[in-house]
């Protein structure tokens, strides 16, 4: 009988248990669901992030909300019960913190992406994370009665001699927070360092900066070395790259003539080669009047750092076969010796 009469006093607690479980399933399976689903058609992806990041924790927050409420009805030692409630509160502070971690995370991201790729999403999404999580860890300290100015003094103490210890690492660090705070390079963009090296930038993290050259070989760059280097960046204020090739033509062509030809095979260039830009009008100047040849600028115009490449290739193989159906003549170097005899 006095079996039965604990199993009955249990009963009660242990349905409300199950029940706050059930309730969270549904809350999550209908409408965080539909809440999902209604925020999808606002502008502000902020939202979604919020939603996404609460998914698992409201089954969670349920379930704590069964057991305090159960406590009152379970029949044992006070000191036992106050340790389920710290229990709880431990609990409770801790799923807040990953709740706020996920959001944090979701929300650098975000960030990263309307920065036109300029972030590296790793490093803000991470140190968003910890700091959340230390604060989290903090209040959970002071929740227990453990007091936490001590704990600030020695971290305070202990940074100290931490940032003096990793001067190097630290600089770097911030160092990294500067470039991707500027904006003004960016993953993806193509960048030449003052000191030869060049190519697309593959990554930036808390150390350093990862540039994938042409040969398709990586160079790391230390985000201190990066700060503080002369970068000429390709992609900034835009994309597209003035392309000039330089030609030569005797002194006995018709130069409006050469002008004409040169344009149109210019713009066939623009228009037929992949990373052209078709509605550029290319144009020519002249310039000097060298040794052999009267010398002048074609200005062409790629899409983008690399293309003009390839633009520059056709042009030169397109040009050379035109100029020789004109009868255009691209001469050779000549220097005439004059022999005085005595």
């Amino acid at each position: 009988m006095g079996q039965l009469l604990t199993i009955l006093q249990l009963f009660f607690p242990l349905a409300l248990v199950a029940g706050g479980f059930l309730a969270g399933r549904i809350f999550e399976a209908i409408i965080l669901a539909r809440l999902k689903k209604f925020i999808a058609r606002t502008k502000w992806q902020g939202s979604s992030v919020i939603v996404s990041s609460l998914r698992g924790l409201t089954t969670v927050w349920f379930v704590l909300l069964s057991v305090h409420i159960a406590i009152p009805y379970v029949k044992v030692a006070p000191h036992i019960i106050i340790t389920v409630q710290k229990i709880l509160t431990v609990a409770v502070v801790l799923s807040a913190t990953v709740a706020l971690a996920r959001i944090a995370a979701g929300l650098a991201g975000l960030y990263s992406k309307k920065a036109g790729a300029v972030l590296s999403a790793s490093m803000f999404t991470n140190l968003a994370k910890i700091v959340v999580f230390l604060v989290g860890i903090l209040i959970i300290l002071q929740s227990l009665g453990i007091s936490i100015t001590p704990i600030l003094t020695a971290l305070g103490v202990g940074g100290l001699a931490v940032a003096l210890a990793l001067q190097d690492t630290l600089s770097n660090l911030f160092a990294g927070l500067h470039v991707i705070a500027s904006r003004q390079i960016r993953i993806g963009d193509y960048v030449k360092l003052d000191t030869g090296e060049e190519g697309y930038v593959h990554d930036i993290t808390w150390r350093n900066t990862a540039i994938k050259t042409l040969p398709n070989n990586i160079v790391v760059v230390p985000n201190s070395k990066l700060a503080s280097a002369i970068v000429t960046n390709y992609y900034l204020p835009q994309k597209e790259i003035a392309v000039s090739v330089q030609v030569g033509v005797s002194y006995d062509s018709d130069l409006e003539k050469v002008e004409r030809v040169t344009i149109e095979v210019a713009k066939e260039v623009m228009k037929e080669i992949s990373g052209g830009v078709p509605e550029f009008q290319p144009l020519i100047r002249y310039h000097t009047f060298a040794d052999s040849s009267v010398n002048f600028t074609v200005a062409l115009r790629a899409k983008e750092f690399v293309d003009q490449y390839l633009i520059k290739h056709e042009f030169v193989k397109r040009l050379h076969s035109r100029y020789q159906k004109e009868g255009i003549v691209i001469p050779f170097p000549i220097r005439t010796l004059y022999m005085q005899q005595k």
